[in-house]
């Protein structure tokens, strides 16, 4: 995973730098979302494993599934990745480029798992404290794990602050093991 993030690197630092100088960063999330999207599946990846075609004809027949979701800037860039044989590398481009794009306009993602619903209050109130804390906007999604028991897991980006029971309890049999 790691290699593959150093080699997808320069490709959406890339897309993204052309994305910015042209305000389309909207525009190229989605397109590189939906090429991603496409480069996972099982069919995609049997016909962009073919022997028997050249790159440019599996640049082109990327280009062709994915129809009118890409617009030419972003046909280059299918074919210069068809070039150089790095089609395996769209998801992780296309992860890289939310990264970002999130960087860039100051925003962060953030997963709260809770053992219950949270009041939409509850989590504009935790939205706004991570926001301090993160100096980030926050964009929150409510997710209900009934196995936390209680408590909060959170997780924004690589950060990850878990207030739950379970976890609580998972540390403490860990130190009575110790």
């Amino acid at each position: 995973m790691a290699e593959l993030t150093t080699l997808a690197r320069p490709y959406a630092k890339a897309a993204f730098d052309f994305a910015n100088s042209a305000n389309t960063l909207d525009l190229w999330s989605e397109m590189l979302a939906q090429a991603g999207a496409v480069s996972s599946s099982a069919g995609i990846n049997k016909l962009l494993g073919s022997p028997t075609l050249t790159t440019e004809q599996k640049g082109a027949a990327f280009i062709e599934i994915c129809g009118d979701t890409l617009n030419e800037q972003a046909g280059n860039f299918i074919k210069i990745l068809a070039e150089n044989k790095r089609f395996e590398l769209l998801p992780s481009i296309s992860q890289l480029f939310e990264a970002f794009k999130a960087q860039k306009e100051k925003s962060v993602d953030v997963e709260l798992q809770s053992a219950f619903e949270l009041s939409t209050s509850v989590q504009e109130q935790l939205a706004k404290a991570l926001s301090v804390k993160l100096d980030r906007e926050v964009n929150v999604t409510g997710i209900v794990d009934k196995s936390l028991i209680g408590g909060v897991v959170i997780r924004a980006g690589d950060t990850v602050i878990d207030g739950s029971v379970k976890g609580h309890l998972a540390k403490l049999a860990e130190a009575m093991n110790s």
